[in-house]
């Protein structure tokens, strides 16, 4: 088990970290924790509180919507060194996919309020957390969107 003395280091070895200077890292550090999901664990559920994110340190995580009279259908997958949970960023704050570890997964986690009034105190916090989550954005609606033409598109591909 990682200590919390040595989530800085763990954290400096991550993408995520690349280019904070140390004060600002020190910041983001401030509000971590480790995290365990075992396969099949719920790291977080559609329409639940938006209250922290995750930064994936080993194995794996799912990212799922559901469709009624459907099963769950696998939009993302996240794996080390890879962030999941941007809900935090915006109102109302409510997840809008499920997480689901599908293997043994550890994680740090940031406690969104923490990182928030970090951000709101300190605007280049603020600048370099956006900077890291917008490609994260874009890449998870792309694959959102990919999924709803495979699923509702015509067939045949719409020629």
């Amino acid at each position: 088990m990682v200590q919390i003395s040595d989530l800085g280091r763990v954290l400096d070895e991550q993408p995520f970290m690349q280019g904070l200077d140390r004060e600002l890292r020190d910041l983001l550090v401030g509000c971590a924790a480790n995290e365990r999901f075992d396969a099949g664990q719920y790291v977080f559920r559609e329409g639940g509180a938006a209250d922290k994110f995750f930064l994936v340190r080993s194995g794996r995580i799912a990212i799922e919507v559901h469709a009624p009279g459907r099963p769950a259908i696998m939009v993302d997958t996240v794996g080390p060194g890879e962030l999941t949970g941007w809900s935090w960023l915006m109102e109302p704050r409510r997840w809008t996919f499920d997480a689901r570890a599908t293997q043994l997964t550890r994680a740090v986690s940031f406690d969104a309020a923490c990182l928030t009034r970090k951000m709101e105190a300190r605007p280049a916090l603020g600048y370099q957390v956006l900077k890291r989550f917008i490609p994260v954005m874009a890449h998870r609606i792309h694959s959102a969107r990919m999924q709803m033409l495979d699923l509702y598109g015509p067939p045949g591909g719409g020629s």
